[in-house]
């Protein structure tokens, strides 16, 4: 029969184990970003070079990349990089629409996205089809501002629209890909990317990234969810 002081040490070496694997799970994990990362830097710099042609074969003399702040892990902005894919002036053209057009404005506060979004490049559809316009953020994964799994870096003005799933998402590092990327992507709702990055946080593990990036590079290849 166990007394309370058994149960004690039973509940500290359950901790014990808990902590360590936790530990050797983000040891291993930032090992895994680390690699992924360098991998993924040799591929975009010949890219930088085919979208810079493309652009201006196409006429788009705007900037190659786009930068926004994100948050991060703990709330922390970061910087994000991506391949500019809508023209310069996107986020005055989106704000005037959501004042003037209601359907948009429904369909947009849903999703956060619209299909045949007007302001998207002509290369910057085939880059967001492709996916080739996430490769930028091996540079914030490098840098450890993201992993190579995680939840969205969410906008900070979707903060508020987080409520109280913002608490749980921000204790993981946001990743390239993640739950929500392989579960329908843009078919789902705002509300629905939101529980999905809580289900990853709450069940993350080494197997469960594993999988995740194999189903990835399986999204990419059908091109599935894309917009």
């Amino acid at each position: 029969m166990l007394n309370g002081e058994n149960l004690d040490s039973i509940k500290m070496n359950i901790q014990l184990e808990e902590n360590n694997s936790v530990k050797i799970y983000k040891i291993l994990k930032r090992a895994i970003d680390i690699l992924s990362a360098i991998l993924g830097l040799i591929i975009l710099c010949p890219l930088i070079v085919i979208v810079f042609i493309a652009n201006k074969i196409s006429k788009d003399n705007g900037p190659i990349f786009f930068m926004q702040k994100r948050i991060g892990e703990d709330g922390k902005l970061f910087r994000l990089y991506k391949f500019r894919t809508m023209v310069v002036n996107a986020d005055k053209i989106l704000m005037k629409k959501l004042k003037t057009d209601k359907e948009f404005r429904e369909k947009y506060l849903s999703y956060r996205k619209v299909e045949d979004d007007e302001r998207i490049t002509k290369i910057g559809k085939f880059l967001r089809k492709t996916s080739l316009d996430e490769f930028p953020q091996f540079i914030n994964v490098l840098k450890g501002d993201m992993s190579l799994v995680g939840p969205r870096p969410y906008l900070l003005r979707e903060k508020k629209d987080m409520g109280e799933y913002y608490k749980y998402i921000i204790k993981c590092r946001p990743g390239i890909t993640g739950l929500w990327q392989v579960s329908g992507r843009s078919q789902k709702t705002f509300k629905d990317r939101l529980k999905l990055d809580l289900e990853y946080c709450n069940n993350r593990n080494l197997w469960y990234d594993i999988k995740i990036i194999f189903k990835t590079i399986f999204s990419v290849f059908k091109k599935e969810g894309a917009m």
